[in-house]
């Protein structure tokens, strides 16, 4: 994913396991939090217990706390963030800075203080952490490479093990926690899975009815990926053990973001909709289409209090370009049952 403001092209959030019930309709905004700063914005992380979220903000990360809106932390020295993986057993945070040569910067999750730059490659994206093997994720758009490291690693000193090809531009992945891991290939059209103890590519499934996979979100328990497409515009429902194609439904233009939460998925787009999508009557379809704010295409979902969090800002068109944000107009919407 790319950052408004720069490029833009997606995060998509990773959501694991994700429980409160039974699947209901209702969503709506609650709050939108004006926040500032300079730059655009680029994936959302949720830190549930502490009720934070992280934003990468092209040359910064902010911390922000969810339940006021206020900047707990600014994380500076990118230059060009992505994205934000958490560990908290061992209080550090990573950030993918695809800029120049390519960085992971590790910071500190209670100071936010920079601990480290670990040389990576451009274009590092996408990031995740999967509790369940200890290990962090990310990818190289440009590379078309997975990294996989231990959070461990040295932080002023630390190297990354060789990459593991992917055979095409990968854009947001997930993984089952179980030694697998998802990764969209946009210009493929298709899903690539690793197998990450043999560090291979395994097969590789289309995303058709959809097209250009951007967003993805996993139900680890019940085995189902959940992919953003952009063209066409789709929510695709995938056995994750098979790569059958279970369900598909229209979304908004412009996904960037893929959550779930139970029995409801989310797919946050650029024309300012989030749509929830759920089974009904055996078929998974688009049960509502909240009304957010142009240019809030990432998400965090906090399973805990039930809220989802947009980011976007006041846009401003430019002649045969992306619009850009208005300085100082950024904010976070907050949307609730």
């Amino acid at each position: 994913m790319h950052a408004i403001g720069k490029r833009v092209v997606p995060m998509a959030m990773l959501l694991l396991g994700c429980t409160w019930g039974a699947a209901q309709t209702g969503w709506h905004v609650l709050r939108t939090f004006p926040i500032g700063g300079e730059g655009g914005w680029d994936y959302v992380t949720i830190d549930a217990p502490q009720h934070r979220l992280f934003v990468t903000r092209g040359t910064h990360t902010q911390a922000i706390d969810e339940r006021t809106g206020a900047v707990l932390g600014d994380i500076p020295g990118q230059v060009h963030s992505h994205g934000v993986a958490l560990v908290p057993a061992l209080g550090r945070g990573f950030i993918t800075d695809g800029g120049g040569t390519g960085a992971i910067e590790v910071f500190d999750l209670k100071t936010y203080a920079v601990l480290g730059k670990i040389p990576a490659v451009p274009d590092a994206d996408g990031i995740i952490y999967d509790k369940k093997i200890d290990r962090v994720l990310f990818v190289s758009g440009d590379g078309d490479e997975l990294f996989v490291f231990d959070p461990k690693i040295d932080p002023k000193s630390g190297k990354l093990d060789a990459p593991i090809p992917l055979g095409g531009s990968p854009e947001f992945l997930a993984t089952d926690g179980a030694g697998k891991a998802y990764v969209n290939i946009p210009e493929q059209n298709l899903v690539a899975v690793v197998d990450l103890k043999t560090r291979q590519v395994i097969a590789r499934w289309p995303v058709a009815p959809g097209g250009r996979p951007v967003g993805m979100a996993i139900d680890a328990a019940k085995h189902l990926l959940f992919v953003g497409c952009r063209n066409p515009q789709k929510m695709v429902v995938m056995n994750a053990q098979t790569g059958a194609v279970v369900g598909s439904t229209p979304i908004g233009m412009g996904n960037d973001a893929a959550g779930f939460g139970d029995d409801e998925a989310f797919a946050s787009t650029f024309e300012g909709t989030l749509t929830v999508v759920a089974q009904k009557d055996g078929k998974w379809v688009a049960v509502q289409n909240v009304e957010t704010l142009k240019g809030a295409r990432t998400m965090g979902l906090d399973a805990t209090t039930e809220r989802v969090y947009l980011p976007t800002a006041e846009l401003q068109p430019v002649a045969n370009g992306r619009p850009r944000p208005k300085p100082g107009s950024f904010k976070i919407v907050e949307v609730g049952r």
